[in-house]
């Protein structure tokens, strides 16, 4: 058995921004790809502008006709402010900050149930000056409660990303997060496989497997120890082999999708090396098993 067998391949438009939204849902149909994962941002699937319920039908159909799934990202920079890149967030100091973020996930919720996505995906921001951890930490309880009404109500699970640098930056930081609010039945986990190399003790693939029953969404690219930069695989230093190994065995059956934010200006090629790369890891035998 091939890890490609219960490998589901997506890209991230946040890496596709270059490209008009149908052209890059054909593109990846066209790569190979299983699925997208589909940032709500401006310049693709806009949350703030008229005629959301119409638009995203369109995106629906697209994707019907394109035999393509999705998750619903929530991660665009200057979506919500056109002068703070990722604010305001779940930890605003302006309650109305925050109250304008959890609106974003309520849509992003009603999208979701109207694109039959699998996961919406967020994160908790960065912790704001002058708020202490006890602060934060109740902040973003409060900013969630709602949104995982939402969640349950909509059928699709909330999967919150741990971000280097910010309040829930770690697999621990969610563990406690889900203990704050009583291990909720929506509440998942978007493990990114770089982030587990910049900075958790573990490495990927251990990480992969702790994880395993609590994955909603997964990220992948390369990355280094130390450094939150989303690399093209071959720039980094994780060995993938073992990490398509640890997600075979977890059973998870979402999108496992390549994640280049900042390198829209090569997207296509990017696109296409990235499902040529992981297809060539994937239909290796896993160690141990024979070709036969």
């Amino acid at each position: 058995m091939s890890r490609h067998q219960r490998l589901r391949l997506g890209y991230g438009t946040n890496g596709l921004t270059d490209l008009r939204l149908d052209d890059a849902l054909g593109l990846l149909a066209d790569l190979g790809y299983d699925g997208v994962g589909l940032t709500l941002d401006h310049m693709h699937l806009d949350p703030l502008a008229p005629d959301l319920v119409a638009r995203t039908a369109r995106v629906a159909r697209r994707l019907g006709a394109l035999g393509l799934t999705a998750t619903v990202e929530t991660g665009a920079r200057y979506v919500l402010d056109p002068r703070r890149k990722h604010g305001p967030s779940l930890l605003d100091a302006d309650p109305e900050g925050r109250a304008a973020r959890t609106r974003l996930l309520l849509t992003a919720f009603q999208v979701a149930a109207d694109l039959g996505a699998h996961a919406v995906h967020c994160f908790s921001g960065i912790t704001p000056p002058g708020a202490d951890a006890d602060t934060a930490w109740q902040r973003l309880e409060a900013a969630l409660t709602p949104v995982l009404d939402a969640a349950a109500a909509a059928g699709v699970p909330l999967a919150i990303e741990p971000e280097p640098g910010h309040l829930l930056a770690t697999l621990d930081d969610f563990h406690r997060l889900r203990r704050l609010l009583d291990d909720p039945e929506p509440l998942g986990l978007t493990l990114d496989i770089g982030h587990c190399q910049c900075l958790e003790a573990e490495s990927p693939a251990d990480c992969v497997r702790a994880a395993g029953p609590w994955l909603r969404h997964v990220q992948i690219e390369d990355m280094r120890r130390g450094v939150h930069e989303h690399l093209p695989f071959g720039d980094g230093e994780i060995d993938f082999p073992p990490v398509l190994d640890a997600l075979a065995a977890t059973g998870y059956q979402g999108l496992t999708v390549v994640e280049l934010p900042r390198h829209s200006h090569a997207g296509p090629e990017l696109a296409r090396a990235s499902i040529e790369f992981l297809q060539a890891v994937a239909a290796t035998p896993a160690k141990g098993v024979s070709a036969a």
